[in-house]
This record gives C-alpha cells, sequence and structure tokens, in this order.
C-alpha cells in the first residue's frame, strides 16, 4: 500500500504579523507538517524568508519524534545555490529540505553562502550531502521538467543519493494562489506505479476542488496554503483533504 496522507500546510497563506500563533494553529488543526516556501528572487521572481524565520518559528511547533513524522518542517528551497543554504537550514530547524532539480543541476558546489566556487553540484551529491547533516532529502521538479529526470537517480543503488521524498510542482513555483495544473498529474502516477512506497508531494492550486484528482494520481503529501489558512474551518479543510488521499491509497 501507497504511503499515509500527510498534510502540509504552507505558511506562505498565513498572517505573518502572528507566524508563531498561526503554525501552533494549524498543527492543532490535525495538519501533519508545516510547508516552509523559501525564494530567493533569483530562482524564482518572488521572495520570502529565510533561516532566521525558521529559527524564530521552531520553538512553537515540537519537533517530530520519528522521521517524517508531526511537527516535521518541510522546506520547500526555491533557491539557485541549494547547497549554500544546507547547513544554515539545518541549524534552524528545518527536517525536510526539498531543493529544485532544476537549481542542483546548474548550481555550485559551495557549502557556505559568502563561498565562491568553480565546482559544481549535481542532484546525487546533494541529496547525500543533507542526509550527511542530518536532514531528509526532496527533490522537485517544475512543470516543465520531465519526470524521466529522476528514474537515476531514484534507483541509485547508493541509499544515501536517494531522496525521501519527490515534489511535483502543479503550479509555476513563485507564488501562492495560482490554478491548478492538471496536465502535471501523469508524472505523478508514473512515480506512483514505479515507486509504490515513495512519498510523493503536490504542490500549486491544491484544494477541496483538486484533491480527488491529485490523490487519484497517487500523490500522499498534499501541499494547500490559501484552502487552509483561507478557510472558515481549517481542521475540516485539513481532514477531507486526508480522508481523500487514504481512501485511494493502493
Amino acid at each position: 500500500m501507497s504511503p499515509k496522507a500527510i498534510i502540509a500546510p504552507s505558511i506562505l497563506s498565513a498572517d505573518f504579523a502572528a507566524l508563531g500563533a498561526a503554525c501552533v494553529d494549524t498543527i492543532g488543526h490535525k495538519a501533519d507538517w508545516l510547508h516552509i516556501d523559501v525564494m530567493d528572487g533569483h530562482f524564482v521572481p518572488n521572495m520570502t524568508f529565510g533561516a532566521p524565520v525558521v529559527t524564530k518559528i521552531r520553538p512553537h511547533v515540537e519537533r517530530p519524534k520519528a522521521a517524517l513524522g508531526k511537527g516535521t518542517f518541510d522546506c520547500h528551497m526555491m533557491i539557485a545555490e541549494p547547497k549554500k543554504w544546507v547547513k544554515d537550514f539545518q541549524k534552524a530547524g528545518c527536517d525536510l529540505y526539498c531543493f529544485h532539480y532544476e537549481a542542483a543541476i546548474t548550481s555550485t558546489a559551495a557549502e557556505n553562502p559568502a563561498d565562491l566556487s568553480e565546482a559544481k553540484t549535481n542532484p546525487k551529491e546533494l541529496i547525500r550531502y543533507i542526509h550527511d547533516h542530518g536532514m531528509l532529502a526532496g527533490i522537485a521538479i517544475k512543470p516543465d521538467t520531465p519526470v524521466d529526470v529522476l528514474w537515476d537517480i531514484l534507483k541509485s543503488s547508493e541509499k544515501r543519493e536517494v531522496p525521501d521524498m519527490v515534489l511535483v510542482m502543479t503550479v509555476y513555483p513563485g507564488f501562492g494562489g495560482q490554478k491548478f495544473m492538471a496536465s502535471e498529474l501523469p508524472k505523478v502516477k508514473a512515480l506512483r506505479d514505479k515507486y509504490p512506497d515513495l512519498n510523493i508531494e503536490v504542490d500549486g492550486g491544491l484544494a477541496e476542488g483538486t484533491i480527488d484528482q491529485a490523490a487519484e494520481a497517487g500523490a500522499n503529501v498534499i501541499v494547500a496554503g490559501s484552502a487552509v489558512f483561507g478557510a472558515k474551518d481549517p481542521a475540516e479543510v485539513i481532514q477531507k483533504l486526508r480522508e481523500a488521499v487514504e481512501k485511494r491509497r493502493r
């Protein structure tokens, strides 16, 4: 059977003036994880927040007692130089560091924000590096990236090079509130068919009107921003998202 449902509301839609309280409330509404969208203004045109914000909200949410457990900080790194920030986010309290494939194939091997390097990194090396720093590793793909780029990574014989989660974007990264792109769901189905036990996350436009399609394709980790934080009853929305996934597990 495919992995259990994990609901990860995106704090990009929370009230930034009371972010700590919003995080506490969301976990109290039975969310499993918090999805933290980190944008640098380079990889994507928008900017959000960095490691200092993660440091401040971490004390508000108990650390997960097991890998992928409740309270996981799922940091979605929409940044041009993902290796540079691994250590800072680990210290800040990140549990799952999810970088973009598209960034990993063009970025440097520099290990600190102020460092320069002519050496390049690659997805497998970056996954190893994240694991070596005590975090889970995720790899994300944009809508224009074919799922085929992931096969060589997922079949690696070196366990440290295999991601703990794959994120399929169902909008173009950079801004919240975009329309769900059902065109990306064949990627989810291909991943689920090939890797039944893989945690597969979808992010972008997920709500009560689109969750059934995503769950049917095989997604089990659901990111929802405005659908949760804008709801009159966030707990009810989270429960409906969970039920949609659970009844389609196979």
